[in-house]
Parts: structure tokens; C-alpha cells; sequence
């Protein structure tokens, strides 16, 4: 069986290589985007692996289907960006990664919050210069102040597991409470209780119609002056504009965010040689109190190692007709 990959770089194709031992796929990498231009790239291959800013919708999957796909498989938990009824209708099997290590992104939130709130991003490029003043570095305390995550399944928990060391108050939101994070002892509270008390509001939700930006100049209106926002979830779920106007009345205190909205024609690139033709992210490249990561927080070798090894496990059980519970088109 072939499977092609887009958006791949180097480290895919080393993780996936080797968890491939145990199957003996043909692979094939390419790290152009899959859209509906690029699909005519996997003639001849019966499986393509996407990631989670390639564009999957109608076009794209009446493309692949006429070069002969059958099987999308995601290497990724999100599938927002896939047109799913459009895909059962063509008869494509669906598949994703669930869950990978949600040790990974909580981490990496925490990283986001710690060196945000102390500055030290910009301490260790001033004292590289040989400057030692402490002028604009000073942070506060995370102990006794409320952290509010909205989302508490596998990652949301994981993240108030790394946070409750910190002596914080944890507040949630979910449409489906989950008895680990009580059992850590997080509090549920209504979307606006937790804005209004929380300190710091960290997102780790799946992006859907219903909550794409849900933090907006309303919802930033009922929060705390100063509030920190870190997104290490989806882009869409914040409205860029309405956080700039924010940071720039000191609304919004701090800044953290892994993802962007419009960060599929940006992320995953070197644009160092090149100029940054995105406004609003050059825009918030400018504040001080914003700190942005390029889509890393699921980047460790453990995380890697799992989303190669269930990709290919997942593509294993589409082709042998057997049931596969990270089937998305199965659950229409």
C-alpha cells in the first residue's frame, strides 16, 4: 500500500520511517500543502496522510478521489479542516489521531505561561548583550492566582495536572464535565464566572462553527483587566483584531499563543529572508507582552513517535476492513 505524504518535513519522515518497520508501506513525502491543486500529486497512491493545515475540503477530496485515494488519514487530533459529509459521500475513510501524548502540549503551555510572565525570553537576549537590568522584566507570583482552562478533556487535564504544583485555583469549562479534573481540584463554572476570575485563561478545545472566535471583544470585555490569554489549541478561536485592540488598551495583559489563525500561510516555513506580508501577526510581533511559538506544543519525540505509530496502525486496520475506532466517517 502507498501512502503520500503532504506537508511533511524531515522529522516526519524519520518518525514515520521507523514505526513503517513494523508494516512495510511504500511512503512517499512531499512538503507542499495539500489543496485541490496539489491532490493530482498522489496519483497512484490508495492513502494520503494531511496535517492539520492542509486544506481537505469538497474540492480537495473530489480530487483525490478521481486519483484513485481511498483512505485520508490525519496526523492530527483536529479535523475541522476536513469537509467529513463531503468525504463519507465519495465513500473516503477518515482517519486521525485522537490523542498523542497530551503530556506534550500541556508542557509546552506551562513553558508559554512561565516565560511569558517572567520575561525571560527577553532576559537571556538582554544579557547576551551584556545588559543586566531588570527594567520590564518584573512578573508576578503564579501561586494563589486563578487559572481558568477552557476544555478539560485529555490535554485540558493534563495541562491542570502540571499547573496544580504551581499552588493555583483551577477553574473549567466544558460542555461535558470530566471527573479528573475535579479530582485534581478544579472547579466548573460558567463560561462568564470563569472570565470574570480568572487570572490567566488558557484554551485547549476543539475549534467548531459554534465556538470559532470565542474570544472576542465581548467575551474580552467581561474578563479582568490585564488577564494573560494563552492559545495552544486552535487558531480560529480567537479574533486576532479584537486581541490586538486589547493588548493595546491593556486589556489583555499578556499574550500566549502557539497557533494562529491565519497561520497555515506562515507556520512550518522559514521566512527569515523574506517579508512578513501577514498585517495582524506583525502586528503582534511588535508588543512586548506576546510571546507566539510556531505550532510546536505537540513537538517532542514521545508525541512524534505516537502520532507515526497510530497513523500508520489506523491506515493498517482501514485496508484490512477491520474496525478502526479513530474513524472519523464512521461516526456520521
Amino acid at each position: 500500500m502507498r501512502i503520500y505524504f503532504y506537508s511533511a518535513q524531515k522529522y516526519d519522515q524519520a518518525f514515520f520511517e521507523k514505526a513503517n518497520t513494523a508494516h512495510g508501506f511504500d511512503l512517499a513525502f512531499t512538503e507542499s500543502p495539500l489543496n485541490a491543486d496539489t491532490a493530482r500529486l498522489a496519483s497512484g497512491a490508495e492513502v494520503i496522510c494531511a496535517f492539520v493545515n492542509d486544506t481537505l475540503d469538497a474540492d480537495c477530496l473530489r480530487a483525490l478521489a478521481e486519483a484513485g485515494v481511498r483512505t485520508v488519514a490525519l496526523r492530527c487530533a483536529g479535523f475541522n479542516h476536513v469537509d467529513l459529509p463531503e468525504a463519507k459521500r465519495l465513500g473516503l475513510a477518515v482517519v486521525s489521531v485522537p490523542a498523542y501524548s497530551p503530556e506534550a502540549v500541556a508542557e509546552h503551555t506551562l513553558a508559554l505561561i512561565l516565560t511569558l510572565n517572567r520575561n525571560t525570553h527577553r532576559a537571556y537576549a538582554r544579557v547576551r548583550e551584556g545588559d543586566f537590568n531588570l527594567k520590564g522584566l518584573l512578573g508576578f507570583n503564579l501561586n494563589g492566582r486563578t487559572v481558568g482552562l477552557i476544555g478539560t478533556g485529555r490535554i485540558g487535564v493534563a495541562t491542570a495536572r502540571v499547573l496544580s504544583g504551581l499552588g493555583v485555583e483551577l477553574l473549567g469549562y466544558d460542555v461535558h464535565e470530566n471527573p479528573d479534573f475535579k479530582a485534581l481540584g478544579g472547579q466548573y463554572a460558567a463560561l462568564d464566572d470563569l472570565y470574570a476570575r480568572s487570572d490567566i485563561i488558557s484554551l485547549h478545545c476543539p475549534l467548531t462553527e459554534s465556538n470559532h472566535y470565542m474570544i472576542n471583544a465581548g467575551s474580552i470585555a467581561r474578563m479582568r483587566d490585564g488577564v494573560m490569554l494563552v492559545n495552544t489549541s486552535r487558531g480560529g478561536l480567537i479574533d486576532t483584531e479584537a486581541v490586538i485592540a486589547a493588548l493595546k488598551s491593556k486589556k489583555v495583559g499578556h499574550l500566549a499563543l502557539d497557533v494562529y489563525e491565519q497561520e497555515s500561510d506562515v507556520f512550518f516555513r522559514d521566512l527569515s529572508d523574506e517579508i512578513l506580508a501577514d498585517d495582524m501577526l506583525s502586528r503582534l510581533l511588535t508588543f512586548p507582552n506576546v510571546l507566539i511559538t510556531g505550532h510546536q506544543g505537540f513537538f517532542t519525540q514521545e508525541a512524534m513517535t505516537q502520532i507515526a505509530e497510530v497513523t500508520l496502525r489506523n491506515v493498517a486496520a482501514v485496508g484490512r476492513s477491520e474496525l478502526c475506532d479513530n474513524e472519523l466517517t464512521q461516526r456520521l
